[in-house]
Parts: C-alpha cells; sequence; structure tokens
C-alpha cells in the first residue's frame, strides 16, 4: 500500500492549512493548546467560519451540504484543524443525528433539520442512556405513548453531555413493550424548549459541568419529529451509533497530544536528564506512538467504507476500543511526566496556574482533571466490553 500523498492532495493540505491559520480565532486556539474549558460560543464561532467556507459538513452527501472530499481529503483536513488547535466540531448535530436524519428521515425533515445544523442554528443532545440503560440500550424505560397528532413522552435520560446549552435532543423513546425489546423501540426529535422537559447537571470530579439528566413529564412531541417508522428505532440507532463509535477515536487531535507529550517529556527532568532519555518513560512513547499509527490506518478504511455509501462496520467498534485505551494511555503519560505537578486538579488550583500563582509548569494543572474525565471514553458509546462482544461476532464468527 502506497502511503504518500499525490501532488493534488498535498496542494489541499496546503489550501487547509492556510485557511486555519487566517481564521481560526487565537483566542479558542489558546484555550485548546492549554487544555482549557471551552464555552458554547467558542464552539459556535469556529462552526459558523467552517460553515461559511462550505466545510461544516464533509461527511454529508453533496446535495445536503457536503463537500464531496475523498476519504484522504477529510483525513488531511481533520489532522490540520487538529495540529492547528481547532475545537472538533459538534458530534451530535453534524456526525451523529443528521446521517439519521439523512438515511431515514422524510423530505421535511431534511429540508427542515440539515440547513440548521449546518448553520448552528440547532445545538443537539443525545438521548440515549438512562439510569439502568447504558451498555444495555434495549432496556430503555422512557415512554412515549401516541395521543393523536402527537406522542406523550415521559421517563429520563442521564449522562447527557452538554445538555445544558442544547435547543433538541433526539431519543430513543419506548412505544411499545409488545415482542422484542428492540422492536418497541423508536427514534424521536424532541424540542428542549418544550414544557415538561427539565435539566440538572451532574457535576464531574474535576468540578467540571459537562453531563446531566434530563427530565420528561407528560412532554407533547409532534408525530412528524417520528424519524423512520415507529418501532423500528433500534435500527436507526445502530446506524448512529457506528457513526458515533468511528468518530470516537479522534486520531487527528491524539497526534497532536501525543506531540505536546513529547514536548513535555523534553523538557521536563528525571534524574537530571530529559525525561525522554529515560529508557522506560521513551519506550512507553514509542509504543503509544506505534498503536496510534496503526489505528490512523483502520481510520483511513473506516473513511473510504463510509464514501462508498456504507455505515461503518464492526471494524468501527476496533477504533471505539483502541481509539480510547489510547487516549487514556496518552492522559497517564502525561500525569506520569509532570508528576507532583499535575495534583492541583481543582478548578481553583488551575485558575491559579494560568494566573502564574502556582508552582510547576503552567501547562501541568489541567492535567489531573483530563485523566480523570478520559476514564469514562471506555464506556460512553457503548462499553468497550461490548465492542469486544460484536468484534467476535460480526469478525471472528464466534
Amino acid at each position: 500500500m502506497d502511503f504518500a500523498f499525490t501532488q493534488e492532495e498535498a496542494a489541499f493540505r496546503e489550501e487547509v492549512r492556510a485557511f486555519v491559520r487566517a481564521h481560526l480565532p487565537a483566542d479558542i486556539s489558546g484555550k485548546i493548546t492549554a487544555h482549557k474549558h471551552l464555552a458554547k460560543d467558542d464552539f459556535v464561532r469556529w462552526q459558523k467560519i467552517l460553515h461559511r467556507k462550505g466545510w461544516m459538513a464533509p461527511g454529508w452527501p453533496i446535495e445536503f451540504g457536503g463537500t464531496g472530499w475523498s476519504p484522504v481529503q477529510r483525513y488531511l483536513f481533520e489532522e490540520e484543524c487538529a495540529a492547528a488547535g481547532a475545537p472538533a466540531v459538534i458530534s451530535f448535530g453534524v456526525n451523529m443525528v443528521a446521517p439519521v436524519i439523512i438515511a431515514f428521515g422524510t423530505p421535511a425533515q431534511k429540508s427542515y433539520y440539515l440547513p440548521r445544523i449546518l448553520a448552528s442554528e440547532d445545538w443537539w443532545c443525545q438521548g440515549y442512556s438512562e439510569p439502568g440503560s447504558g451498555s444495555d440500550l434495549a432496556s430503555l424505560r422512557m415512554r412515549a405513548v401516541r395521543d393523536g397528532d402527537h406522542y406523550v413522552v415521559n421517563g429520563q435520560k442521564t449522562w447527557t453531555t452538554l445538555a445544558q446549552f442544547a435547543n433538541m435532543i433526539f431519543c430513543l423513546v419506548r412505544t411499545s413493550t409488545e415482542g422484542k425489546r428492540q422492536q418497541g423501540i423508536s427514534f424521536l426529535l424532541i424540542d428542549m424548549t418544550s414544557p415538561g422537559v427539565s435539566v440538572r447537571p451532574i457535576i464531574t470530579l474535576d468540578g467540571a459541568h459537562e453531563i446531566n439528566e434530563v427530565w420528561f413529564d407528560n412532554v407533547r412531541v409532534p408525530v412528524t419529529n417520528l424519524v423512520g417508522e415507529e418501532g423500528k428505532g433500534w435500527t436507526c440507532a445502530k446506524f448512529l451509533l457506528s457513526h458515533e463509535r468511528s468518530g470516537i477515536a479522534q486520531v487527528a487531535r491524539w497526534k497532536r497530544e501525543l506531540a505536546f507529550l513529547k514536548r513535555m517529556a523534553r523538557e521536563l527532568q528525571s534524574s537530571g536528564k530529559p525525561l525522554i532519555e529515560d529508557p522506560l518513560f521513551r519506550a512507553k512513547l514509542a509504543r503509544a506512538e506505534i498503536e496510534l499509527l496503526a489505528l490512523e490506518i483502520t481510520d483511513l478504511r473506516v473513511l473510504a467504507s463510509d464514501r462508498e455509501g456504507r455505515a461503518p462496520g464492526p471494524e468501527a467498534s476496533i477504533l471505539k476500543i483502541k481509539g480510547t485505551e489510547l487516549q487514556q494511555t496518552i492522559t497517564e503519560l502525561m500525569m506520569e511526566a509532570v508528576g507532583p505537578y499535575a495534583l492541583p486538579y481543582a478548578p481553583e488550583a488551575m485558575q491559579a496556574q494560568w494566573r502564574g500563582e502556582a508552582i510547576g509548569p503552567e501547562y501541568a494543572a489541567p492535567l489531573a482533571a483530563r485523566y480523570f474525565n478520559y476514564r469514562k471514553t471506555s464506556i460512553y458509546g457503548g462499553s468497550n466490553e461490548i465492542q469486544r462482544n460484536i468484534i467476535a461476532q460480526r469478525i471472528l464468527g464466534l
């Protein structure tokens, strides 16, 4: 296999690099490289810049606003954005619900929602997990009962990422209790401003408000917000999860983080010499880099199948497993590199660090919070244990 880029691809890389250099706001890239939290406006500003350029949704078909890029061009775009410190486009709209609407939605749903997603007029969140229904998603209990031209929705979703910013949520709901559990599930689009919807924050160990509980109390949802057929939502759910799992790996972003880790290892001292000269630590770095390169090739293979119009298959589970394990490995190595300087992970300590009041390198304070945060990546999007079962069944035939 030839891994060299063509002249056209190299020219495309330069085009993307020049655009990002000229248009990415410095305050946003500064937050990314310093591992600071981004506000909603930071994401929306960058997404609107991409939208004006026509680069908001590279994976969409051209007729709906996609770019028509090849898998290699999409890879190069993501790599250049990540290297420059651009925030990732929020996946819930562009990369998760939009492909479902394109594949299963009505013409009216496509004409209404897709332009709003492109323009960042809607901020979406995902309503899948419930208390007691995570990896065993088919056990979900949130009910949607038909009442004329509406569904009346009651129940709870949990671990809902960034729901505090969202005005729309796509939900799996139970519309029937008959037959197999999967056959009674439907896929609904719900306006978060509807009466009866309430959002309650879940504060994580690092003091951040990233996830939430979302409650639904007799929420009326138009039947026209049903995607696909009633009782066929499990098909939509599997389709969406394959796209989510492919995106979780975030290879380009973690190439940037690995480069940051290498810089740290050159600056920090161990036994009077740069940490990168320590043979044990250097071996760990080398192993992480080799696995990241292997993951990159798998990612390109998934992109190629996506261009052919096929949803990512079981190889998406490989991306999910190895991607999340590598993310955890790299955050662990960052903690190991800075040692005790990573201890002040409380938000107030990080703020002091950024004011120059704390001891140690400026980049050290946020690292413990990131270490704790990335413990969850092997669970969401379908736990890695579930992904191994998928690989065993669909690839190995066990």
